[in-house]
Formats: C-alpha cells, structure tokens, sequence
C-alpha cells in the first residue's frame, strides 16, 4: 500500500481518486504520520453476480429430494396418529 502525504493527495486528488477506483489503496500521511486510507468502495449490487448465485441455488434445489405430497403428509400424520 503507497504512501501519500496530504498535501500530495491534496494536490494530485483526482489522480489519486481514479487510481483508487482502479483499486489500489493508498494510506495518507501529515508530518510522516499515517492519518487516513483512499482505498476503492466495493460495488453494493452487482446484477450478474445476483443471477449467477440465484442459478446456483436452483441447481442445488433440483437436486435435493423431492418435497412430499400433500397426501404424503397427511398418511404420516394419520399414521403418526395410529401409533399411540
């Protein structure tokens, strides 16, 4: 991680601001002393992520078990019920 004194950052900030979104992060410093860090946000929601984790759920929805019937359910019950 680069150093940068405030002044510099200060100076040169859009340049600094365009290479922290390209994602490099920088720690500032006053007096040599670090005060402060420019480092790149993470993107809240990406849209091709969200779909790809979706389709991944739905693979793995498809491949589990069947769910019971309603009538499935309701015999173990009966049966359950019987058994006392």
């Amino acid at each position: 991680m680069a150093e940068i004194s405030a002044f510099d950052a200060k100076t040169h900030f859009s340049r600094y601001l365009a290479r922290a979104r390209a994602g490099e992060e920088f720690v500032i410093t006053h007096r040599g002393e670090p005060v402060a860090k420019l480092v790149p946000l993470k993107a809240k929601h990406d849209p091709e992520a969200a779909k790809a984790a979706f389709e991944r759920m739905r693979a793995r929805a498809k491949a589990l078990p069947q769910p019971f019937t309603t009538d499935e359910i309701l015999d173990l019950i009966a049966e359950g019920r019987n058994r006392r």
